[in-house]
């Protein structure tokens, strides 16, 4: 079988799958891309030229050393036939003379004569002194030449090119010098060369330095040259210690922003200024008419992370010159917010916070970009604030940016995602505190209420709501798609305003109250944790299925059991609870399930969705449990047994949310094992999903099999969530603490702020009885 595992990094605790990886990584290339949409075509005009002047002086060097090789063989065989012809007529001539002495010096003189008129007439003559060529001292004699100094003389580039250009251009000249017993390499004679000669050599040679130049990226102004290319990232095939030392972290943060590189420079070169991007056709496809910088506002506060500063300067050159939101294109309400608005929010925090992270002049103090992000995000939240236009102040689930209108959903009978109507509260109030505009805040607060009168039982929300009424549509409850950030945002808009609208704290421990009572059970054999579903309501049945989204919930958990502060430093705090003990606890045992879900998959990637086995009741969150703290590679192991996937689920997205956690876990409990699986992970992503001749790295439509199918499709978030957590994970805590800023969920980042005079939380949760029920 073909095994698809170029860089052979999985080891033998990797299923059975450890004698599959011994292939080499086919060599990927670092293509530079085009250095401006200005100077696009000029530039890949000196592109094509230089590679056809490499290919062409490529093929002259080969050429001109077989033609050398075949002349010199066809010199020295047509050289000793002469010679032995030679001494066979002297030979026989005297055989055939029986004169005395004297008549041989007659015809010896005779012959000298002879040779003397000869001399007048021919341009050279057999030497005198006819070498042996078979003679065993001449082969210490060739050894001995090559060290002399005249052999040195001409050793370099320039002489060994030159001569061997020369006699492919002028193949009438002897390849070869007149004798064998001086040395190829003497030094040259003064006698002048014609022009000509010298023009075609030192021509070809300039084009092939023009080529070499292109190619290590003297044209492409604003790229960093990645530091090592894909091909020799012989580190994927050595690697198997664990990191122990800070240096082995910050080597393996480098390995990240080389993958970045090679993303983004794949995208850069194919795909530029499209929404989309397919690495393997090497094509993009826009989501408007003039496109919404979908991926570039999506990647640039990982780009600053990254400190690429080139690169940061040609996406902020494409917003400056191209990106308009005055088109008439429908967008997801949802989805803009949190790519877009939160992408750009993003970037203007951390180039006006943290100055020094990719310094771009054009965005200082009193410089014509110094607003560029800000104000693109203030032209964009304008448009998408008429989404909250309803009756009910619930958002449309749609916008058409060009005529400002909102627009209902297509599906599930025009309802809205409660989680995404509940996914706007971050970013549209940081973007009221940077502004003034106390509209955006009320706007996005206002959902908050509308959804909290609805009343759900024990704070767990159904996942779809009517915007016309305000009205939850269905009883689905589920922490997956269309739940997931509505649970997240809770707990982080308590934090954003430093713990200053206690609503919100409030609601996410209700929240987890609800999940550990109605969701919360235990697999069969091996007792793992999991978060299931109630697809009928809180009183239909518990359905043990788990989407890769759940996989947010361990790190949001530790984070608002600590606050973000480490879980040491947060045990000495007064406000330190045995719940947040068990909350810990609970966090624990979930990230070690979705660690499970990689570790069944044959790539080690997870799938989209994963089945368990659990018994029949489920068991209570309070029953007695205790899982195997590793996973057996044994393709047999017992633990296998628990987990199920489907064959529509098999496929990898290049989500972010298990390593998300994995970044919160190792932050506030310092334990090194959520690096280690972090580490295992992105070699998993690196082996797995590259896409060879340079285009980066794609989602897989089934992660279950080696090779894996490749999907053709590079998600944004693998730049804005995906590589970005890998890179924190891997980088020092003192970058960005927890304790310090937010991050929405789609891994932007926001800073903390107090809410000052004229912002306060408008609005107060109605009253409720013991059991969670609004009292009348």
């Amino acid at each position: 079988m073909n095994v698809r595992d170029p860089f052979n990094i999985h080891r033998r605790n990797n299923l059975n799958f450890n004698n599959l990886h011994n292939g080499a990584f086919t060599a990927i290339n670092i293509l530079r891309a085009q250095a401006t949409q200005a100077t696009q075509v000029a530039a890949q005009q000196i592109r094509e030229k230089a590679v056809e002047a490499i290919e062409v002086g490529s093929q002259a060097t080969q050429a001109a050393a077989a033609h050398i090789r075949e002349v010199a063989v066809e010199a020295a065989e047509v050289g000793a036939q002469a010679l032995e012809k030679g001494r066979q007529a002297f030979a026989t001539e005297a055989d055939e003379e029986s004169s005395p002495r004297a008549v041989v010096v007659v015809n010896k003189e005779k012959l000298e004569q002879e040779e003397e008129a000869d001399d007048n007439t021919m341009s050279f003559n057999i030497p005198k002194n006819v070498p042996s060529f078979t003679n065993p001292q001449r082969e210490l004699e060739d050894r001995l030449w090559p060290s002399s100094g005249a052999t040195k003389h001409r050793s370099g580039l320039g002489g060994s090119v030159q001569d061997k250009v020369t006699g492919f251009l002028r193949p009438d000249r002897s390849a070869l010098p007149m004798y064998k017993d001086k040395p190829y390499a003497y030094p040259p004679s003064g006698r002048a060369r014609p022009i000509f000669r010298r023009k075609r050599v030192f021509g070809l040679l300039f084009l092939v330095m023009l080529g070499l130049l292109w190619f290590n990226g003297s044209f492409d102004d604003h790229h960093e040259k990645a530091k090592v290319k894909l091909n020799q990232w012989g580190w994927l095939r050595s690697d198997t210690s664990k990191g122990k030392s800070k240096a082995d972290w910050l080597k393996r943060r480098e390995r990240v922003v080389e993958a970045m590189e090679l993303s983004w420079d794949a995208y850069e070169r194919y795909a530029w200024g499209y929404d989309e991007f397919h690495p393997i056709a090497k094509t993009g496809r826009y989501m408007a008419p003039k496109g919404l910088g979908w991926i570039i506002i999506d990647s640039l506060d990982t780009l600053m992370l990254m400190n690429m500063t080139s690169r940061l300067e040609h996406a902020r050159e494409w917003l400056s010159t191209s990106l308009t939101w005055e088109q008439d294109q429908d967008v997801n309400t949802f989805e803009t917010t949190i790519r877009m608005l939160g992408g750009l929010l993003s970037a203007h925090y951390l180039s006006t916070e943290f100055p020094n992270m990719a310094p771009i002049s054009d965005d200082d103090v009193g410089k014509p970009g110094e607003d560029l992000y800000l104000e693109k995000a203030k032209d964009l939240a304008d448009r998408l604030l008429v989404a909250f236009d309803s009756p009910s102040g619930i958002p449309y689930a749609s916008v058409n940016i060009g005529e400002l209108k909102g627009l209902l959903s297509h599906d599930d009978g025009g309802a809205s995602s409660t989680a995404e109507t509940t996914t706007l509260q971050l970013e549209f109030k940081y973007l009221a505190k940077l502004t003034g505009e106390k509209l955006f805040w009320d706007k996005a607060e206002k959902v908050m209420q509308v959804v909290d009168d609805n009343g759900a039982k024990d704070g767990l929300v159904p996942i779809y709501i009517h915007a016309t009424t305000g009205k939850f549509n269905g009883h689905n409850i589920r922490l997956g798609s269309r739940g997931d950030s509505y649970y997240e945002y809770l707990i982080k808009q308590y934090l954003q305003t430093n713990k200053k609208e206690p609503v919100y704290q409030e609601m996410w421990r209700e929240a987890l109250m609800g999940v550990r009572k109605h969701l919360v059970t235990y697999t069969e054999p091996s007792q793992f944790t999991i978060i299931g579903e109630r697809p009928s309501g809180l009183e239909g049945e518990l359905s043990p299925k788990m989407d890769h989204l759940v996989c947010f919930m361990p790190g949001s958990i530790a984070l608002a059991a600590t606050g973000g502060l480490t879980e040491a430093e947060a045990r000495k705090l007064p406000t330190w609870t045995k719940q947040d003990e068990a909350d810990m606890q609970l966090a624990r045992e979930l990230m070690q399930t979705c660690w499970g879900m990689y570790k069944f998959m044959a790539t080690g990637l997870a799938a989209e969705i994963t089945y368990f086995n659990i018994g029949k009741p489920p068991l209570p969150e309070s029953a007695p449990h205790k899982a195997p703290e590793e996973f057996d590679p044994d393709p047999e192991a017992e633990w296998r047994k628990d987990f199920e996937v489907h064959s529509l689920d098999t496929h990898n997205l290049q989500r972010p949310e298990t390593v998300e956690s994995l970044f919160y876990m190792y932050r506030i409990t310092g334990e090194t094992k959520y690096r280690d699986w972090g580490w295992e992970m992105f070699k998993s992503f690196m082996n797995y999903t590259a896409v060879e001749d340079g285009g980066g790295f794609t989602s897989l439509s089934n992660a279950n099999v080696i090779p894996p199918t490749l999907r053709d499709n590079m998600e944004s978030f693998w730049l804005a969530e995906t590589l970005k957590y890998f890179y924190l994970l891997f980088s020092p805590d003192d970058l960005l603490p927890l304790d310090k800023v937010v991050i929405n969920t789609e891994a932007h980042i926001f800073p903390r702020f107090d809410m000052g005079p004229l912002f306060s939380t408008g609005w107060r949760r109605k009253p409720r009885d013991k059991e969670g029920n609004i009292m009348v």
